[in-house]
């Protein structure tokens, strides 16, 4: 017997896995930024699929069933979201302006794709930014014993490393203490050959020891 249309997405009633893998993955993933879904840009088609199918449902579920785990979440969402920041995701320049700064892709929206793998990329956007480090499972952090009294000191990324010379700060003491040095995020999403990249700098264009 042939299969039934409609529903093949398990546990989401009126979701249609056929419709969503019919979908580009730039459609998908525009789909799950705008349901405020995090680490969008590292998912393969599969993970978005599966993403979106979930936040389908609880858009269809409402505030019934497990409402309140959703208002929660939904609130949580919310707070995480930081924006585009004071430059709008533009690059800074200056007269210490370097080269792989020059020669990279300016990402000023999460909507933005890099042209080719293997790309460098450039932004200020704090939301490419935040969203690129949590695909990672990277958190904001800053190197113990660099801080200059009350201001954070060198700005890094823990990607669950086994060290003792990083601390965990919050987004916002992160996205401070970066647009206050007037830093722009030069990074990867994926190597030339294609898995996932992990390579960022932290780069001032007013002075070299950023």
């Amino acid at each position: 017997m042939a299969d039934e249309p409609g529903n093949q997405t398990p546990n989401t009633r009126e979701v249609s896995e056929t419709e969503l893998r019919g979908m580009t993955v730039d459609e998908l993933r525009k789909e799950a930024r705008e349901e405020g879904l995090p680490g969008t840009s590292g998912m393969r088609k599969d993970e978005l699929v599966d993403a979106v199918a979930s936040a389908r449902q609880d858009s269809t579920d409402g505030p019934s069933g497990a409402g309140g785990d959703r208002s929660r979440s939904e609130e949580e969402d919310t707070s995480a979201e930081v924006g585009a920041g004071p430059d709008g995701g533009r690059i800074r320049t200056g007269s210490e302006t370097s080269k792989s700064l020059k020669y990279s892709q300016e990402i000023t929206s999460p909507d933005e794709d890099p042209e080719r793998e293997g790309r460098s990329l450039a932004t200020t956007h704090h939301e490419v930014i935040k969203q690129w480090a949590e695909s990672r499972d990277a958190r904001p952090a800053t190197v113990d014993g660099t801080e200059h009294g009350d201001h954070l000191g060198v700005l890094r990324f823990d990607f669950n490393e086994d060290t003792d010379k990083l601390r965990h700060v919050s987004w916002e003491e992160w996205f401070r203490t970066f647009d206050e040095r007037r830093l722009n995020f030069i990074y990867q999403e994926q190597r030339k050959d294609g898995k996932q990249s992990n390579f960022f700098i932290l780069e001032s264009p007013d002075r070299e020891d950023a």
